[in-house]
């Protein structure tokens, strides 16, 4: 019988691998979701907007572009700072407070809006984190995410990577999030509406060897899983990303383009 699932440990893992690397690096590719993201939710000037699992901040420059007043919170210190530098130099204002999407310390209904763009799926309760994005976003008020598919891109990314550096047992996969029956199961009960719709964002680079080359650099989760294995594994994952990506490119023989299947999803609250 397997024992129960640590999940303090386990957060304390995750923490470790988001801020290895440098996911700015990565993240700030993102921003055109997080622009999508704030237009789905109707974002305007002086709503009440928390970004939970920020990173360095896509949702929330997003946000705080259309005038609102933005909270952006992450468990990582060293990502908010980032976002923070982004909003500097757009000289834009949000406050910037390490919090645990699973713990949120906010009041009952504080925000018209709660987002969050592929940040909240990577917390393992998932139930416990769904639980804070309802509890506080006021009644009429709207939760946004974006969150990756399982059989998309991102989420066959992270099934390679899981063969060769199996997560603990009982561990939930993040892409549950991007699954439309278990996200309704997440945020139904809370939701008076729940709209969904599915999107890709391209990932573009020279080459397959080129995307490993700067994933592994920068990006915390499979920088940390090259670092954790011995070099024939770390050969072994290099091929099977190659191979994944030269199978989903779409560029043609001098490029690479990767289409990301993701679930964008407005809930209304209840």
């Amino acid at each position: 019988m397997n024992a129960p699932l640590d999940i303090d440990a386990l957060k304390t893992r995750q923490q470790a691998a988001w801020a290895s690397g440098d996911y700015a690096v990565i993240g700030t590719t993102l921003q055109l979701v997080g622009e999508q993201l704030a237009e789905a939710c109707d974002i305007g000037w002086d709503q009440r907007v928390l970004d939970v699992a920020a990173g360095n901040g896509n949702a929330t420059l997003a946000a705080a572009r259309r005038g609102a007043q933005v909270t952006s919170t992450d468990y990582v210190a060293a990502l908010l700072d980032r976002g923070a530098e982004r909003l500097a130099a757009e000289r834009l204002v949000a406050t910037m407070r390490v919090a645990d999407a699973e713990a949120l310390p906010f009041g009952d209904g504080t925000f018209d809006a709660v987002v969050s763009t592929f940040g909240v799926m990577f917390a393992p309760d998932h139930a416990k984190a769904a639980a804070e994005l309802l509890r506080v976003c006021r009644r009429g008020g709207r939760i946004g995410l974006a969150n990756w598919t399982p059989d998309g891109f991102i989420g066959r990314l992270f099934k390679i990577m899981g063969h060769h550096l199996p997560p603990p047992a009982g561990a939930l996969p993040p892409s549950n999030w991007g699954d439309e029956a278990k996200l309704r199961e997440l945020l139904g009960p809370g939701a008076s509406a729940i709209a969904i719709e599915r999107r890709h964002f391209n990932f573009r680079y020279r080459s397959a060897a080129h995307f490993v080359e700067v994933f592994r650099r920068w990006y915390g989760p499979v920088h940390k899983a090259f670092a954790a294995l011995p070099e024939d594994g770390r050969a072994a994952l290099e091929r099977d990303l190659v191979v994944l990506l030269e199978e989903m490119n779409t560029g043609g023989p001098h490029a690479l383009m990767v289409p990301g299947a993701y679930l964008e999803i407005v809930a209304t609250r209840a």
